[in-house]
């Protein structure tokens, strides 16, 4: 079901959509009323909605239907494209996750993003709708605390941005470094930024060129036209590099993860989020081969399971439900006993 004030933009992602196999556009509306009633009569398995509308926009829309009866939601929005407070609010209600829509109204520019998006709502119909959940809590370890030497990466896309928020809120302020992987969610990480820093026990930060990792520091991915890596350790610092695309993505997981095998080596913790694909799984085995923790959330908890599910299934990974996997990653090679 596509929900889009826009005659134009109905017809044009009805187009795209209806071109993929396994996929059916059975209705569309043009405002929030309209979409109520095709939701009631025709309870489709996803729906496309619009962030600007006129009446009531697209976010009240959005917090309506996921209190009432959750269902996937992928919100498409110019805004989405600006890492705006506007797309981050949209995944704290519960979207699915968030897509730019072209930024010119034809044909062509939209079958450009035909492939990606039908593969999101094909996702999106096999995953799952949570309502928002609330993303803080006690700290995950005790008051005797003391981190190891070591650094925890967090990796993930769709459905990631309020995993990661949920870890983050409950890290200890003396947490080792820890950096935020997130796909093609990158475009949400300033708003991410500016929120956590605020809500969180470490700092929490966007991830520069030459930025040193120090503990009780947390740094989020937010540039897509440049992959990141680990450089040297000990006096470790995130380099960002310029290069294609590895495998379709920018910055690359697999290349992040390799730079951290081969600098942290064993004293690395890695968690595999919810999300699509399979970037940074390749990984894995060389992470765990050289003594560091991988570990995946349980995919029932994902919005997204196709990440994690294969990062256990082909990568090795240990499946943890959340809460679990941040405790554990916290672990690796502190100084100090689990508090009971």
């Amino acid at each position: 079901m596509i929900v889009d004030d826009s005659t134009t933009m109905r017809a044009l992602f009805t187009t795209i959509l209806e071109e993929a196999p396994g996929i059916t556009v059975i209705d569309h509306a043009a405002n929030a009323d309209e979409a109520r009633r095709v939701i009631a009569r025709d309870r489709p398995d996803v729906m496309t909605l619009d962030v600007e509308m006129p009446g009531t926009s697209g976010l009240e829309l959005l917090r309506e239907v996921m209190g009432d009866r959750p269902m996937p939601i992928i919100m498409l929005s110019s805004l989405t494209q600006k890492g705006s407070s506007a797309t981050l609010e949209a995944l704290e209600l519960g979207a699915y996750d968030c897509f730019p829509k072209p930024k010119a109204a034809t044909m062509e520019e939209f079958h450009k993003i035909g492939p990606r998006l039908a593969k999101l709502v094909k996702a999106a119909a096999a995953g799952k709708a949570f309502k928002s959940r609330t993303a803080s809590g006690e700290v995950l370890v005790g008051n005797d605390y003391v981190p190891g030497d070591g650094v925890i990466v967090l990796v993930g896309n769709t459905g990631g941005v309020e995993m990661v928020s949920t870890i983050v809120n409950r890290l200890p302020a003396n947490c080792p470094p820890v950096i935020v992987h997130l796909g093609d969610a990158h475009n949400v990480a300033d708003a991410l930024v500016e929120k956590l820093d605020k809500t969180a026990r470490p700092a929490v930060r966007a991830a520069h060129d030459g930025v040193p990792l120090e503990s009780g520091n947390v740094y989020i991915l937010r540039e897509a036209a440049r992959h990141a890596v680990v450089d040297r350790w000990p006096d470790a610092a995130i380099r960002l590099i310029d290069g294609e695309p590895i495998a379709g993505h920018r910055p690359s997981a697999n290349l992040l993860l390799q730079s951290v095998a081969k600098t942290a080596g064993g004293r690395a913790a890695v968690g595999m989020l919810s999300g699509i694909g399979d970037d940074g799984i390749a990984v894995l085995g060389a992470l765990r081969g050289a003594g560091a923790t991988t570990l995946a959330v349980l995919p029932d908890e994902a919005k997204a399971r196709e990440l994690p599910e294969q990062a256990a299934m082909i990568g090795g990974a240990a499946a943890r439900p959340l809460e679990g996997l941040g405790r554990e990653l916290l672990m690796h090679g502190a100084l100090t006993a689990l508090a009971a």
